[in-house]
């Protein structure tokens, strides 16, 4: 595949890409800061641009299979990261006639299939903790379920630095439950499978460790 991954030198993003090299695949990476991105690889290409340049977005999605959205946010404060990399990924990939898009939100924003106890009383408090970053989220989905393109939302809970274990529950009908972390390793290996998987556009999936 021929991908472009926003947010690479995340945990998250940064995995895709290296995981995604030692597949074979093309991969672009989106940065703003080049000299945090740890990755090299003949296949890599790394464009330098902010969300709010449409034209240098419109570029590095160009030509590719899929774009991958794997923005996040490192602390509490209020935020719109997700969101604005939705909507700048959208309107770049409208230009450039692309159609598969991968977005990573997160299953605690979310209670759908989640037990009586995690629901009525987990949720809430991590909703009040992380209340900035799932609003940030769940505007990002409304956003990206409401276009017309062929979307993936991935929804992961807690997100450790542990290996890749290959080793993922999935659920489309709601949150995977009793089971409330998965590394981010596995997380990328996710995407990059679900990525040609055409079961899953349209669809919502949340995934954890099994």
């Amino acid at each position: 595949m021929k991908l472009t991954v926003l947010g690479a030198t995340g945990g998250v993003g940064s995995e895709v890409v290296k995981q995604a090299l030692a597949a074979g695949h093309h991969v672009t990476a989106v940065v703003r800061d080049p000299s945090r991105l740890d990755v090299r690889g003949e296949l890599l290409e790394v464009v330098v641009a902010e969300l709010s340049e449409h034209g240098a977005l419109t570029e590095a999605v160009s030509g590719r299979d899929v774009v991958i959205s794997a923005l996040g946010t490192r602390d509490r404060n209020p935020t719109t990261v997700v969101t604005d990399g939705a909507q700048a990924a959208l309107a770049a990939m409208r230009s450039a006639g692309n159609r598969r898009l991968l977005l990573v939100s997160a299953s605690g924003a979310f209670v759908d299939g989640d037990t009586f106890f995690t629901r009525n009383f987990v949720k809430p408090i991590l909703g009040r903790i992380l209340r900035h970053a799932f609003t940030d989220m769940i505007a990002a989905e409304r956003i990206v379920r409401a276009s017309d393109l062929d979307w993936t939302i991935v929804r992961p809970p807690r997100l450790l630095n542990g290996p890749h274990t290959g080793a993922i529950a999935a659920r489309t009908d709601g949150n995977v439950r009793g089971s409330y972390s998965i590394n981010r390793a596995d997380v990328a290996d996710y995407l990059l499978r679900a990525a040609s998987d055409d079961s899953l556009i349209h669809q919502t999936v949340s995934i954890a460790r099994k």
